[in-house]
């Protein structure tokens, strides 16, 4: 079985984000990482590969840099990899979903993994709608899956529990936290991802234009969050004190 799987280059989660004097996100001294829930993604490919003696292509878009994460998976066990470099100012999910069915269009594929979301913009649209350019059926927020027979059983997680769904394949799958536990790159395995192949390709080489996957959202600004104001220790005994934080809820905080 072929799996691909998207992967995503994302802020750490300690980082600390500030903005720069053109009022943009500061990318100077911020570590950089895999997207944790395409780490979840990855894994699965590895585990579906080793079941089926299959081949994972990991796939990603950005500049240079993204090539630690394409490197990661290839260590983890992942067999090549695909780095698209667009060189555009603005993506948005249309560019990136446009772009990443393009190249899907020219890999062969059983299934098409990826993390539900990404940790920095948080959207969660890639993965549909590269589903509904290729007219694949999609699960989100998969926390296991069964294949057999041409299909795939995935349960998924809902609001307040989950729900199991079949659907043939190819199919488009996102992973959530609880489908599995990611392995941990082996030195044997870094040394052997230096070798494993990395395609790289730009908008002309997926016969693409800037003006084809131009965004039709842009951000016309940021801003960071307003600092959280200084608590306050409510004294007294449990009623009279209960009865002040009602008080102050409703005439400071104004959330009641």
């Amino acid at each position: 079985m072929k799996v691909a799987v998207f992967t995503k280059q994302t802020f750490d989660t300690e980082a600390k984000i500030t903005l720069d004097a053109q009022g943009k996100i500061n990318q100077e001294g911020v570590s950089l990482i895999m997207n944790p829930y395409d780490e979840f993604a990855v894994e699965e490919a590895l585990r579906i590969k080793e079941k089926t003696r299959g081949e994972v292509t990991v796939i990603s878009m950005g500049g240079p840099k993204a090539q630690d994460v394409l490197r990661q998976a290839l260590a983890m066990g992942a067999d090549r990899a695909v780095l698209v470099t667009p060189e555009l100012e603005e993506i948005d999910e249309y560019t990136t979903a446009t772009i990443l069915a393009r190249v899907l269009s020219r890999l062969e594929y059983d299934l098409v993994l990826g993390g539900w979301r990404a940790i920095d913009d948080g959207s969660a649209q890639v993965a549909g709608r590269v589903a509904e350019i290729l007219g694949l059926p999609v699960v989100n927020m998969v926390i296991k899956l069964e294949l057999a027979d041409g299909k795939v059983l995935a349960t998924r997680e809902i609001e307040g529990g989950s729900e199991v769904v079949e659907v043939p394949l190819p199919a488009v799958l996102t992973a959530q936290k609880g489908l599995n536990e990611p392995r941990y790159p082996t030195m044997k395995g870094i040394m052997q991802a230096k070798k494993k192949p990395m395609e790289k390709l730009t908008l002309g080489d997926l016969g693409l234009t800037a003006e084809e996957v131009a965004p039709r959202v842009r951000a016309l600004k940021y801003f960071l969050p307003s600092p959280r104001a200084q608590g306050k220790i409510v004294p007294g005994e449990p009623a009279e004190a209960a009865a002040a934080l009602v008080r102050l809820l409703r005439e400071e905080a104004k959330v009641i």
